[in-house]
């Protein structure tokens, strides 16, 4: 397909790279900020621009990846070129777009990226979505050219399912920086938790989280996790979480 980008974020960046690995042609990237679109649109063969009215009309996809605050404008701006038009946020509902557009999808890919970090897109599950039948299935069969974890989710589904990413990604990276910050008020290195965090994350793709959990709380330990409050008494913000998640482990 032809392929234009709306963005140049890490979602962005990764996507057409995948869409151009795969063979599609990446006719144009869009950013408001010249310097990002010219940078991605570099790497992927294509045009880059900063204004809508310099779209390209030969283009087949509109993927528009900004933040979910901006769909609604980007897609008005683009409604009158009658063009497949998808978005990739995961908290946005279709009918968000098809509002505006008539040919409209979601293309949700459910994994934390970040420019400066490779994956292989293949391993992604791109959460697909579309008004009716014929663009589900194309986009369907556009997803399956990168990738080989496709899912048919619905806006409700995919609302759920992105809260649920926050909780397993998004607040444990935030634990991980309050981990780092605890260790080095004692002169210790980040790095010795790492093969805790790798085993931790590698149990749960063979079991369920609740059959796995470990800790002083599901031991009852109650000498332990007093000492341990004790030495969160100057961080209000941490203790408080250690007190409620410890109690949640504990009732179930």
């Amino acid at each position: 397909m032809r392929i234009t980008i709306i963005g140049s974020g890490n979602v962005a960046t990764h996507l057409v790279a995948a869409f151009k690995n795969a063979g599609h042609r990446i006719v144009q990237v869009y950013s408001r900020n010249m310097q990002n679109a010219a940078l991605l649109a570099y790497h992927v063969g294509a045009e880059a621009i900063d204004d809508l009215s310099h779209i390209n009309i030969e283009t087949d996809l509109f993927i528009i990846s900004v933040n979910d605050d901006a769909i609604v404008s980007i897609a008005e701006g683009l409604a009158k070129y009658g063009k497949l038009t998808i978005h990739t946020s995961g908290a946005v509902s279709l009918g968000a777009l098809s509002a505006i557009i008539s040919k409209a999808g979601v293309f949700y890919p459910l994994q934390t990226f970040n420019k400066n970090k490779e994956i292989d897109f293949f391993t992604v599950p791109p959460c697909i979505e579309g008004v009716d039948e014929g663009i589900t299935g194309q986009l369907e069969q556009l997803a399956q050219t990168i990738s080989n974890r496709v899912y048919r989710v619905n806006s409700e589904q995919r609302k759920a399912l992105h809260l649920a990413a926050v909780f397993a990604c998004n607040f444990p990276n935030y634990l991980y920086g309050a981990s780092q910050q605890l260790l080095e008020k004692q002169q210790m290195d980040f790095e010795m938790l790492r093969p805790l965090i790798l085993e931790t994350a590698q149990k749960v793709q063979e079991h369920l989280p609740a059959e796995v959990q470990t800790g002083p709380a599901i031991r009852n330990d109650e000498n332990t996790m007093a000492a341990h409050l004790q030495m969160l008494n100057n961080e209000p913000a941490l203790k408080s979480i250690y007190t409620v998640k410890s109690g949640d482990y504990q009732k179930g």
